[in-house]
C-alpha cells in the first residue's frame, strides 16, 4: 500500500491529452506524462484495503504486485518497484499504454468511482526503468542444449521467448512479417503506442540470445512439421487474425472492407514499410476526404475510427448492434468485475458519431462502389425492428467485430486437422491453461491462438506460463514462474 490516509487526502489523477484538434494531425503518442512526484502522489493513494481484488485474475492476468510498488514508488524506491513490476510482467510499457486496466475496474476505491490510477504508475515505473538504464539484458548464465521455436511475435511469443531464453534454451521466433511485434506493432496504432518501445525489447532479447527469423510465414514458407522436427518443442503463439465474416450482402462492393488492413497499412506507412501485407489485401487503403462507417463496439474499431480522423475523413460513424449502455455501472452487482457501462475512448472523443442498437443490413451501392451502409434499429434480442430502418452515406466501411482465430490454411492445417476442429478456430484443442500442450506431440499454443482473441496482458501471462510448462517438460524442473 502507499500513504495509509492517502485515498483521503489526494485526489485521483490521470494524465492529460493533447486536445483532440491538435492529436489528430499526427500518429505519435499524445498522452501528457505527469511528473514524478504526481505519480508517487498517486501511488500514495494506494489503500491498506485488506484483500487486494487488483491482481489475481479478477484485476490483473498476470498477477502484479500493484500495493508492492504502489509502496515503493510512494516511497521513492522507483528501482526496486521496477525490478518488483518486471518480475511478474515483461513489458509493463506495453500494458501501461494499452491495456484496459482492469485492475482500476476492481480496485476497492472504485467502489466510490476512485480508483488508485495504477495503469499511470505502472507505465510510469517501466518508463523511468529505461530512462534510468536499470533495463537491461538478462542472459542465462549457462545453456540447457535445448532448442524451442515459437511462431509468432506478438506479446504471447515475446513473452514466452523471453523467459525460455533466460534459463538456457536456444529460442528461435519465427515472424510472418518483416519485423518482430506481431499485431502489437502492425495492429495498434502509433498513438497508443509507438514502436520504439518494441524496437528497444528486441535488443534487449537479442542480447539475450533470442534469434528472430522474419519474414516466414510457417506452414507457407516453412513447413511447421520441418520445425517440430528440427526442435525439442514449437509454441504456437501466432494470435487470432482471421477476421470473423458477419455474412452481410454487399461485402463484395469495392470501398468494403476488413479492420486490420487498414490499420496495418497505416503502420506500415509509419514504418516506411511497402504496405503489403501477407494474408491481406494490397489496395491501397485512405480515409482522407472521406465519410467513413465503422461496423463494431470493440478496441479494433475504435482504433480504426482513431486512424481514419488523422488521414482526414470528413465523418466517422460507429455502428454498434448493442443497446446503449448505462453510463455507471451498479457497483454491488459487478465489482470487483470488468463491468458493462458507457465508455468513450480517445478516438470516440475525437468526434466520431456512435449509432447503437444498430443492425447493419447491407452495403449499399453503385456501379460495384460502395455509397452507403442499411441499418435498422433492434429489439431485446438484437433483432431488427420493421420500420425503423435508415441508410448512412459512406465511401469507406470497415468491418471490425473480432476474429475467429489463426489463419487456418498455414501451420494449423499442416499440423493435424484436429487442430483447427475447434468450432471457433482457435488452436485451443487438448491445449488447456495448465500444460499448454496440444493434441501434436512437442507441440504448444498460447495466448489468442488457444484462448481465443483477448487483451495483451492476457497474451502476456499465457506466453510466460507457456514458457514454464515447456521448460518443466524439458528439463524435469523449472524455475520459472506460473
Amino acid at each position: 500500500m502507499g500513504k495509509v490516509t492517502g485515498f483521503l487526502e489526494i485526489d485521483r489523477q490521470t494524465p492529460k491529452y493533447q486536445p483532440a484538434s491538435d492529436r489528430i494531425r499526427h500518429f505519435r503518442e499524445f498522452v501528457i506524462p505527469m511528473s514524478d512526484s504526481e505519480v508517487a502522489k498517486q501511488a500514495a493513494r494506494c489503500m491498506d484495503c485488506g484483500i487486494p481484488y487488483c491482481h489475481g485474475d479478477t484485476g490483473c492476468p498476470v498477477n502484479n504486485q500493484i500495493p508492492d510498488w504502489n509502496d515503493l514508488v510512494y516511497n521513492g524506491n522507483w528501482q526496486e518497484a521496477a525490478n518488483n513490476l518486471h518480475s511478474t510482467n515483461n513489458f509493463p510499457e506495453f500494458t501501461g499504454r494499452i491495456c484496459p486496466a482492469p485492475c482500476e475496474e476492481a480496485c476497492t476505491l472504485n467502489l466510490e468511482d476512485t480508483p488508485v490510477a495504477i495503469k499511470t504508475v505502472e507505465q510510469a515505473i517501466a518508463d523511468k526503468a529505461f530512462e534510468m538504464g536499470w533495463t537491461r539484458p538478462q542472459p542465462a548464465a549457462t545453456r540447457t542444449g535445448k532448442r524451442v521455436a515459437i511462431v509468432g511475435s506478438g506479446p504471447a511469443g515475446l513473452a514466452a521467448a523471453q523467459q525460455l531464453a533466460r534459463v538456457g534454451h536456444e529460442v528461435h521466433v519465427f515472424e510472418r512479417e518483416s519485423r518482430p511485434g506481431g499485431l502489437l506493432r502492425y495492429g495498434i496504432p502509433d498513438f497508443k503506442m509507438e514502436k520504439h518501445h518494441i524496437d528497444r525489447r528486441v535488443e534487449q532479447m537479442l542480447a539475450e540470445g533470442v534469434v528472430f527469423n522474419c519474414g516466414v510465414n510457417v506452414g507457407v514458407d516453412r513447413p511447421a512439421r520441418e520445425l517440430v522436427d528440427s526442435f525439442d518443442a514449437v509454441l504456437l503463439a501466432a494470435g487470432a487474425e482471421a477476421p470473423r465474416d458477419p455474412g452481410i450482402p454487399g461485402s463484395d462492393l469495392a470501398g468494403v472492407h476488413f479492420a486490420m488492413p487498414f490499420l496495418v497499412q497505416q503502420n506500415r506507412r509509419l514504418g516506411r514499410e511497402n504496405i503489403d501485407s501477407v494474408g491481406w489485401p494490397s489496395e491501397e487503403l485512405w480515409a482522407g476526404a472521406k465519410h467513413v462507417v465503422v461496423v463494431g463496439g470493440g478496441d479494433t474499431a475504435s482504433d480504426c475510427i482513431g486512424t481514419s480522423f488523422r488521414q482526414g475523413a470528413v465523418e466517422v460513424t460507429q455502428l454498434d448492434i448493442r443497446p446503449e449502455p448505462p453510463e455507471k455501472e451498479d457497483k454491488l452487482m459487478v465489482w470487483p468485475y470488468w463491468a458493462t457501462k458507457l465508455r468513450t475512448s480517445s478516438s470516440q472523443a475525437e468526434g466520431a458519431r456512435r449509432e447503437f442498437a444498430a443492425a447493419t443490413l447491407e452495403f449499399v451501392g453503385k456501379n460495384g462502389r460502395l455509397t452507403g451502409v442499411k441499418c435498422a434499429r433492434v429489439d431485446e434480442a438484437r433483432r431488427p425492428l420493421r420500420g425503423t430502418e435508415f441508410i448512412l452515406r459512406a465511401d469507406l466501411a470497415f468491418i471490425a467485430i473480432g476474429f475467429s482465430g489463426p489463419f487456418t490454411d498455414t501451420f494449423v492445417a499442416e499440423l493435424a486437422p484436429e487442430l483447427a476442429s475447434d468450432r471457433r478456430g482457435h488452436v485451443s484443442l487438448r491445449a488447456n491453461d495448465a500444460d499448454y500442450r496440444t493434441s501434436v506431440p512437442k507441440v504448444y499454443a498460447a495466448g489468442d491462438a488457444r484462448r481465443g482473441q483477448s487483451l495483451v496482458v492476457w497474451a502476456i501471462r499465457e506466453g510466460r506460463q507457456a514458457a514454464r510448462a515447456i521448460d518443466l517438460d524439458l528439463m524435469g524442473e523449472t524455475t520459472l514462474p506460473r
